[in-house]
This record gives C-alpha cells, structure tokens and sequence, in this order.
C-alpha cells in the first residue's frame, strides 16, 4: 500500500448497529475524495467495541464497494482469533491484513516478533504490523521491525508512535527491503515523508481526504510545501483524535456531508463546546 488511507469510520446507526447502507455510501464518499486505499476494522473503526462476525461484514461490505485496495484490521490479542479474522478477509477479497500488536497482556519484543511471524507463516494475506502504543500500551521497537522486515509475508507497517526519531531509526532498518513503512498520524504526515514513509493511515483522511492527499502530493514536487500543508491539518488533526476521539471524528464528518453514522457504546456524543471549537476548525479548513 502506497499514499493516504482512512482508517475507515464504522457507521451505526441509533440504535448501535452497523449501517450496511452508509458504509457503502462512506467507501464511495472517500473515494472520490482522492484516497488510495482504505482501512476497515482500524481503531477509528470502533473494531473492539464490534463482534467478529460483525467485522467480518464490515470487511465484506467495503471490499464489495470499493475500487481502490482494502486493507483489512484483523488484529486481536490472540493469533487464533487473528487468524480466523484474516482468513475471513481474505475470503471476503481484502487485499491485505493489518493486524495491532497483542494486547492486555505485556509481551516481550521477542514474543511480539515470534507472534508475527507464526501468524504471516499462515496468514493467507500479506501482513502489515500495527504498532499504536496509545491504546495498547506496547510498541514495536525499530530492531523488531527489521526482523520482521525479513519475513516474505509481513510487508509493511502503520507506525502510530508519532515520534519522527524512532520512524527514521526504524526506516533505516527496513529501507533495504520491499516494506510499506506508513505514519498513522496526520499531524507529522509530511515529516514522515521526508524520512522515507511510503504513506499514511490517518483518522483525518476520513474527514478530510483531499487534504491529506494534497501534502502526500505535494510533497513529490515541494517538500517544504508539503510540510506548510501539513502545519495547517495539526489543529484539526489533534480535534478529531486526541481531543474529541471517534465521537468527535463522526460529528465532523457529519457536519461535512460524509455518512459518517453515530458512534457505539461506550462512546457519547461530544458536548456543545465541542461542537463550536470543531465548527471553528472546520471554518478554518474551508
């Protein structure tokens, strides 16, 4: 996978059930919005809050809609339940796995690294590692990384960390080799292209997808135009992730037209002074 994907946004409707309808309706709306591929069952997806079956109709639902590759979240803190997740995206036509490190339970970077390459021996889809220490609470160090780098199935990685130091340190150890280093975060997207990251999966190109493919643009030709773009997602970026979370994402998506739907339990609607600051963002985006 190569430029901008949105780790896609589920959409319930009020009663908390996934909306078949307007998920359809969002893979058509970010698309033709400029992504280059798109990302079910991430952590913008609410994938923990759904059960497996109903990620697997997730899953389903987009690669039937979508024209662009479909990188598929099939991550558990098990390999037998990311197993069997793969597998099922795999039969529903994903064309890719990216699965989250473990999780609840603390692992050593050894047994991090032994997981994922037990699972790429039998994944039936080219694996990407998903390293966000923000919800987990473990990260994949750039060493691991470049052991597993050398895997012919693990292929690529979404680095959610955020720190430019340790996406350079980890580049180094993969630069050699066909892996897909992409940045989760839009607010340092120009910053990890200029350290060799092949794109990124970024909550913000659910909002915002033209822009976020704009700085991914204009970085081929001006990297310091690109990093001017990027300056001016920041604000916006850090509303809809590290502020308001997924409920504020969804209202602003709401807000801009895109079937963006509601969020599950145990999420809840942002409040009114929440509302105003994100009207004001988005005035400021337009």
């Amino acid at each position: 996978m190569e430029g901008v994907g949105p780790p896609l946004v589920t959409p319930f409707d009020r009663n908390g059930d996934v909306d078949h309808e307007r998920l359809r309706e969002l893979v058509t709306w970010v698309e033709g919005r400029g992504v280059d591929f798109i990302v079910p069952c991430g952590s913008n997806g609410e994938a923990e809050l759904m059960t497996a079956a109903e990620r697997a109709a997730v899953v389903e639902t987009v690669v039937d809609e979508a024209s662009v590759p479909v990188l598929a979240g099939t991550g558990h803190p098990g390999k037998r339940e990311t197993l069997e997740a793969t597998e099922a995206a795999a039969e529903a036509g994903a064309d890719a796995a990216l699965v989250v490190t473990p999780f609840y339970f603390s692992h050593d970077q050894d047994t991090l690294a032994r997981y994922y390459e037990d699972l790429a021996d039998a994944s039936p889809l080219p694996v990407y590692l998903y390293s966000v220490p923000a919800y987990t609470g473990v990260r994949l160090l750039p060493d691991t990384v470049g052991r597993l780098a050398a895997h012919p199935n693990v292929v690529g990685m979404k680095d959610s960390h955020a720190s430019i130091a340790e996406f350079v340190r980890t580049h180094r150890r993969v630069q050699d080799r066909e892996f897909d280093l992409m940045i989760g975060s839009a607010s340092v997207l120009a910053q990890a292209l200029d350290a060799g990251a092949v794109g990124g999966v970024l909550a913000l190109a659910n909002l915002a997808p033209a822009s976020t493919a704009d700085v991914l643009e204009a970085h081929r030709e001006d990297p310091a135009r690109a990093r001017e773009r990027n300056a001016e997602l920041v604000e916006l970026n850090t509303a809809v992730t590290a502020e308001y979370g997924v409920p504020g994402l969804k209202w602003a998506m709401r807000e801009r037209g895109a079937p963006a739907g509601h969020p599950r339990s145990p999420h809840t609607a942002i409040d009114a002074e929440a509302k105003e600051r994100l009207r004001s963002l988005l005035g400021d985006l337009d």
